[in-house]
């Protein structure tokens, strides 16, 4: 048993309830203040050098993360230009609706959240057996699941392969012609093996504490599809792209092979083969368990069933509609994807202490990384309210792409972005609820809950206000969905003050909305799209952190306050 599980806990609670910002003080450690008796002290400041590292694995990852999304744009550009927002375009989207969905089950939430606390539970457990002369949970736990996921992958691959046009037609039956849309789908059926094998990697090594190799597999995978598409698209139209999702899939697994070989043959047997024994299930049963299991991908399913409901919808609409969702989700969920990265890499410190049953050091984690995800999110929302048009005009119009593309896809994305701080919500707190390792069904509850929401409120809307209600839809649901998560997660796993948590993102949403505004009005008084959009780099922060300050908002304040302490003072 680990000593952070003892009575150490009540000074930090104390102090914590206290504390009217969820962010740390200026002066405190990365874990909260810590006073005498708390688990940094046995370790001479386990808890100042825990958080030097999350710190520079956070940089590092938002670097790789951001040039992932740079290469998606790319990515995005690359499509639009020859292929513009058309019939083509439209059948690759529905193909792409395969791999999307795999790379949500595979990569970054379901396998996570399996896989993470199975990880960190052995890597726990091998730590405690060190010395014993017992057999390395690690290594048992790799042995018993990745040749069965191997296996079950290819054959779901297979299967895709086969039923591409009943896949097809489940997704868009309002299609024309969908033969074009099977080949695509035929194309990118192998994500579903390669996007399983990624996202293993992914979850051991970030159990690790190894985040690069994670953070770079969007950067390759990009890299493959840019690649394909330039090369090939004269020959294979869009066929070309598809191939180029399959190729980059392929480079994700490359880009974490070697520091996987590197980690995992380090969990070798310590005892002589004739007395090997698997005498530990526990560290498997995360995977390999039903009660487990079925929760996690219930939940992630009825996350991604969002994108086909808003799919089978716009398939009924004019050609194009598919097109103009696509590229206003992509670029609206950009400040959202920048926010999760902090989750990303805390999910196994928080998924550790509760597998060491230290409750109060998790609650910090998570209230902490609630807010800044939401500042991060919610800086995002205001830019996007502000400068839609700005942005999509620099950078998707050219090529086939036109002046109306970009008028709607601008429209939907002001739309989609109002659901942006749910989206972060459902991200960040899907993470706490399975991170014991333990059955548990109020998130696919909620999330069910949120997709019928969007399934009424899309049927509603779509007919009468086309794409744009669409987007309303996704925003109200996914709204839902994270309102429930919130509620629950304070009285079902990790004690958050839920009142705290509501208030401070209260006020950040209100210096949004003003920043936003702000932006809105003053974006067309500088004709120049780039011009302009650089403009609001600048006004849009500023409006934002001074209106934060004005409604006292706590988390601002002690952001700046910790940023005038580093840069200014020099500590």
């Amino acid at each position: 048993m680990s000593e952070s599980g003892t009575g150490t806990e009540a000074e930090p609670r104390t102090a914590g309830a206290a504390a009217p910002t969820l962010l740390p003080a200026p002066g405190s450690g990365p874990e909260g203040p810590l006073a005498p008796g708390t688990e940094a002290e046995p370790t001479g400041g386990e808890a100042p050098r825990l958080g030097s590292f999350l710190a520079r694995a956070a940089a590092a990852t938002a670097v790789l993360t951001v040039l992932g999304a740079v290469l998606g744009l790319v990515r995005d550009q690359a499509i639009a230009r020859y292929f513009g927002a058309s019939d083509a375009s439209d059948a690759f989207l529905i193909a792409w609706t395969v791999p999307e969905m795999a790379a949500t089950l595979l990569i970054e939430d379901g396998m996570a959240l399996l896989l993470v606390p199975a990880f960190s539970l052995a890597l726990t457990r091998r730590a405690a057996d060190e010395g014993k002369g017992e057999s390395d949970p690690v290594r048992d736990l790799v042995a018993a699941t990745l040749p069965r996921l191997f296996l079950l992958l290819s054959g779901g691959a297979a299967l895709l392969i086969a039923g591409a046009p009943w896949v097809v037609g489940v997704l868009a039956p309002g299609l024309a012609d969908p033969r074009l849309a099977v080949d695509c789908t035929r194309l990118t059926a192998v994500t579903v093996l390669t996007f399983g094998i990624t996202g293993y990697f992914s979850a051991a090594l970030r159990a690790h504490r190894s985040f690069l190799p994670p953070a770079g597999v969007y950067v390759a995978y990009n890299i493959g599809i840019i690649g394909m598409t330039l090369a090939l698209h004269a020959v294979w139209g869009v066929r070309a792209a598809a191939a180029g999702v399959a190729v980059g899939s392929a480079l994700m697994i490359l880009t974490q092979l070697p520091m996987f070989l590197r980690l995992v043959p380090l969990a070798r047997p310590r005892l002589p083969r004739f007395r090997r024994r698997r005498r530990r299930a526990a560290p498997t049963a995360p995977l390999l368990g039903f009660a487990v299991l079925a929760p996690v991908v219930l939940f992630v399913v009825s996350r991604q069933s969002q994108v086909l409901v808003e799919r089978f919808l716009a398939s009924t609409l004019p050609a194009g509609a598919i097109s103009h969702l696509n590229y206003a989700q992509k670029v609206a969920q950009m400040p959202m994807v920048l926010s999760l990265m902090i989750c990303t890499v805390t999910f196994p410190v928080v998924a550790q202490a509760m597998a060491a049953g230290n409750r109060e050091k998790a609650r910090l984690r998570v209230e902490r990384d609630l807010a800044l995800a939401g500042m991060v999110v919610l800086l995002g929302t205001a830019v996007v309210l502000g400068y839609a048009p700005q942005i999509i005009e620099v950078l998707f119009q050219r090529g086939a792409f036109d002046v109306s593309d970009t008028e709607t896809t601008a429209q939907v994305m002001r739309v989609y972005a109002l659901g942006l701080l749910g989206h972060c919500l459902v991200g960040a707190l899907s993470r706490p609820f399975f991170s014991s390792g333990r059955p548990t069904w109020f998130p696919a509850f909620a999330m069910g809950t949120g997709l019928i929401v969007t399934m009424g409120a899309g049927y509603a809307l779509t007919y009468r206000f086309g794409v744009d209600g669409i987007a309303t839809a996704n925003a109200i649901g996914i709204s839902t969905t994270a309102l429930l998560l919130l509620m629950g997660l304070g009285t079902r796993v990790v004690p958050i003050r839920t009142r705290a948590v509501a208030f401070s993102l209260g006020r950040l949403a209100g210096a949004a909305l003003a920043a936003g505004a702000a932006g809105w009005a003053a974006a067309p008084l500088v004709p120049d799209p780039l011009l302009s959009l650089a403009a609001g780099c600048l006004l849009v922060p500023s409006v934002f952190f001074l209106t934060g300050l004005a409604l006292r908002s706590p988390d601002v304040a002690s952001l700046l306050a910790l940023i005038r302490r580093r840069f200014l003072d020099g500590r």
